[in-house]
């Protein structure tokens, strides 16, 4: 059990990474992402708790030399052994002109990847129907998914799609089992502290 848990936890960023790459992918093919050259992204501003080490994210694509106009804000809560119990992450993608994002849509197509790559992985996953809500003041859509591994409940993933006319944003967080619930109120400080910029 404990090499199970040491495995997920080294999972979670890796979990949060593949949400936001779902989510880039998921705009560009429906030709929505403006390329760097057209636009220049405003950061969007996240108040991080004490006790969070924010992460560099790089600012440019790992299949392209050239800076992303893309937006992304990673923050990670670890243990008293430094491993993490919680990982929160912001992608924020500037979108073409007269292009309306179906954001349940992309969120189910996010949740489906999500889970065919967590089966890959020996893991089950199972997630809450889609539900209506906001991200700082954006209509969203997001689910949350409880992941197990021979029936232990193991990690627990939310994620968030919202989308304005000129912007979307995904928000992912992960953690293990415990750390998701004794974390919970800081995620919820971290998404009541969101100034997204939607023109």
């Amino acid at each position: 059990m404990q090499v199970s848990l040491a495995h997920t936890l080294r999972l979670l960023v890796q979990v949060v990474t593949m949400a936001h790459l779902q989510t880039k992918t998921l705009f560009a093919a429906l030709g929505m992402l403006l390329g760097a050259s057209c636009v220049q992204a405003q950061d969007s501003l996240i108040t991080w708790p004490a006790g969070w080490e924010v992460e560099p994210v790089p600012a440019t694509d790992a299949a392209s030399p050239s800076p992303t106009a893309q937006v992304r804000q990673r923050g990670v809560k670890n243990d008293e052994n430094g491993d993490p119990v919680m990982v929160v992450e912001l992608t924020e993608s500037p979108l073409q002109a007269g292009h309306a994002v179906n954001v349940q849509a992309v969120l189910l197509e996010m949740r489906k990847a999500i889970q065919v790559n967590f089966a890959r992985s020996g893991f089950q996953s199972v997630c809450t129907q889609m539900k209506a809500g906001t991200l700082s003041q954006i209509p969203s859509m997001e689910t949350t998914c409880t992941i197990t591994q021979s029936g232990v409940h193991v990690m627990t993933q939310t994620l968030v799609a919202a989308a304005s006319k000129e912007r979307a944003w995904s928000l992912s967080y992960a953690g293990s089992a415990d750390g998701y619930v004794s974390n919970k109120e800081d995620v919820m400080r971290i998404r009541d502290s969101l100034q997204l910029n939607a023109p």
